[in-house]
């Protein structure tokens, strides 16, 4: 006998008493009329599925599906007993025991999160370790009772017996890619897929649930729409439920779980599955689970309010990782948006710092990304008008083995390109002192800000190192054929103790990419790039030369005063002025010799003529007992 009925019902208690060798079919009683219609063009049958709208109908069995419960029938030969007695209102008894009612609309199921809890049940998984590694490693296939009775022997608590039939399945199943296109020959009875080792969704499900009341846990297989393999964002679900997936009875209330989704995944091309075990849709909260999991029967989402299809349609969709990297929010919050004058923005927010990187497919990516202690923002600017995929990834702060994963996709709708936007290719993402660079050894920005704006092409920014650095910058732009040593000649560089000053000089109007590289003063290896800003100069009228070539002996806490440009005036006399130490003397060469004097302020200053000479070094003799002088400084002097 097959009974459907409305979980919000009268309290309805059947007697059911069946003498086996009368009974010859299955009857259906109708118990509400108006839950029989709203079911009619999704019949509570069984269906397979990968999670893509791809299905098939099937009868499913002695299963409890939605709200649908199947009366089990003996076998002629059975004796005749009372076996089930069923109270819709209260729950129905099995074998002495009270079995739980599946939720109804009159019941209050939201469950209290506060963003911080993963998990419907508050538990610690180390508890679970022990248990984890004996259920991984349990091979009995004789059958699944025999199965159900090894993992028992560690599982004493129904939250233990979930636990051990979950991470069986999801370490033993594995998705079947190639039975999926050939459903007609597939058994979905739980032994058949415990020899196989393979099934689709309704096959998990049913594994799940068999061996759940096996073990004397209330299981019940749930169907519906699933944003799964081959989701598409905005789009609509209509026709048969494409998923399964099960809701268990702990601790006096149920919980959801999705065994197919926690035990790998399917490559882009629907043709392999890998084992990657997923924690995230064991006894996920249901505020979670709905984002991606929509049941035919609004209250199996255990959730007030419920959530209606038009909103599970348009909701934001955020993967698992997006939960389990502890990532708080994101704006817009809808999939599809829209640009405004050429630009979007969007935010994430974290609990902790978090590395982000991002794809914009089907256009150029003109950006600008920004890390902050709890998030990242990015501004977009499409340079190709239509819809554009974004994907947003995202890897905790530490551990440098970690690999980025998706956390969020939407799509671009650009209707108007900003042609005025203009970033160098060279500039990295994120742009700007951060969280990150702190880490690095850079404290206390004087600019925090990312983009750094100067009308006539000079600037200055200086920073506190916590570790002994080493530090190099370069200049970079798209405009311009400057080479890697002039882009650092148009920079700076003065070090006096924990500070490093850096005073810049464009060569032109335009954007540029100021880098930042460092090694530990100990490594005698090539120096890592640790961040970047970006420098916007309007004025066309900017033209700066470079700043003298300093020498290997310029050593730290040198500093140059004037002239600060490398290109000298030719028949000039030039003034010099510099801060340095440690030396016994100093003098200005250009043809001829002209020494420095020290001052009482403590600056080497002196005056010399650059008529004459194409070039003038300063050097100094850092000991008076030494012959030799040592370069410091190059300049170049104009044509006459």
């Amino acid at each position: 006998m097959e009974i459907q009925n409305d979980p919000s019902a009268v309290a309805l208690e059947m007697l059911l008493i069946v003498q086996p060798e009368k009974v010859k079919a299955v009857q259906k009683l109708q118990i509400n009329k108006k839950q029989t219609e709203s079911h009619a063009s999704h019949p509570s049958k069984g269906f397979r599925g990968d999670g893509n709208g791809n299905n098939k109908e099937q009868d499913q069995g002695n299963y409890l599906h939605g709200t649908q419960v199947t009366v089990e029938i003996h076998a002629k030969n059975s004796t005749p007993q009372l076996f089930k007695k069923l109270s819709l209102g209260q729950g129905f008894q099995e074998n002495g025991k009270r079995r739980p009612r599946p939720p109804s609309a009159k019941d209050f199921h939201a469950y209290p999160w506060d963003k911080s809890c993963l998990k419907s049940l508050a538990f610690d998984l180390k508890q679970f370790e022990k248990l984890d590694a004996y259920a991984k490693k349990v091979t009995s296939k004789s059958s699944v009772e025999e199965l159900v009775k090894t993992l028992l022997r560690v599982a004493h608590t129904d939250l233990e017996k979930v636990r051990a039939v979950w991470m069986w399945i999801c370490h033993h199943i594995e998705y079947d890619v190639v039975g999926f296109f050939n459903k007609d020959q597939q058994s979905f009875k739980p032994k058949d897929i415990l020899q196989s080792g393979k099934s689709i969704c309704e096959g998990y499900a049913g594994l799940f649930e068999q061996m759940c009341r096996i073990a004397g846990v209330q299981c019940m297989n749930l169907s519906g729409y699933s944003k799964g393999h081959g989701y598409r964002i905005g789009q609509t679900f209509t026709g048969e439920y494409d998923h399964a997936w099960n809701a268990v009875y702990l601790d006096g209330r149920w919980h959801l779980v999705d065994s197919t989704w926690g035990s790998g995944s399917i490559d882009d091309c629907f043709s392999k599955f890998t084992f990657r075990y997923n924690e995230f849709y064991f006894l996920t909260h249901p505020a979670l689970f709905i984002n991606n999991h929509f049941p035919d029967n609004s209250n199996w989402q255990l959730l007030k309010p419920t959530v209606t299809l038009k909103q599970f349609e348009s909701n934001m969709l955020y993967k698992s990782d997006f939960y389990k990297m502890g990532l708080l929010a994101a704006h817009p919050e809808t999939p599809i948006i829209q640009t405004v004058n050429g630009k979007v923005t969007v935010t994430v927010e974290s609990r902790s710092p978090m590395l982000f990187m991002f794809e914009l497919k089907g256009a150029k990516e003109y950006s600008l990304m920004t890390l902050k202690r709890n998030g990242m923002n990015l501004e977009l600017y499409p340079q190709k008008t239509g819809s554009h995929k974004l994907q947003i990834y995202a890897k905790p702060s530490k551990g440098s083995d970690a690999v980025y994963n998706c956390i969020l996709e939407y799509t671009l709708e650009c209707s108007y390109v900003d042609k005025n936007v203009c970033f160098p290719k060279e500039l990295h993402q994120p742009v700007g002192p951060s969280w990150f660079s702190e880490r690095q050894g850079f404290l206390k920005p004087s600019l925090k800000h990312p983009i750094i704006h100067t009308n006539d092409g000079r600037c200055e920014l200086s920073f506190i190192l916590s570790k002994d650095l080493s530090v190099l910058a370069s200049l970079h732009s798209d405009n311009t054929s400057l080479s890697d040593d002039a882009g650092r000649r148009h920079i700076l560089q003065i070090c006096q103790g924990n500070q490093v000053d850096f005073k810049i000089h464009l060569p032109h109007a335009g954007n540029f990419a100021f880098k930042i590289f460092t090694k530990k003063k100990s490594d005698s290896g090539n120096y890592n790039y640790v961040f970047n800003y970006l420098i916007c100069c309007p004025n066309s009228k900017v033209k700066w030369p470079v700043f003298p070539l300093n020498y290997s002996k310029w050593m730290e806490g040198y500093e140059l005063v004037e002239p600060l440009v490398g290109l000298l005036p030719a028949n000039h006399d030039i003034k010099f002025k510099l801060k340095l130490h440690s030396i016994a003397k100093a003098f200005v060469q250009c043809g001829k010799t002209y020494p420095l004097s020290l001052s009482k302020d403590g600056y080497w200053e002196g005056l010399c003529s650059t008529s004459g000479c194409t070039e003038v070094f300063v050097m100094v003799l850092e000991n008076a007992n030494h012959k030799f002088y040592s370069h410091i400084l190059k300049y170049e002097v104009e044509p006459q």
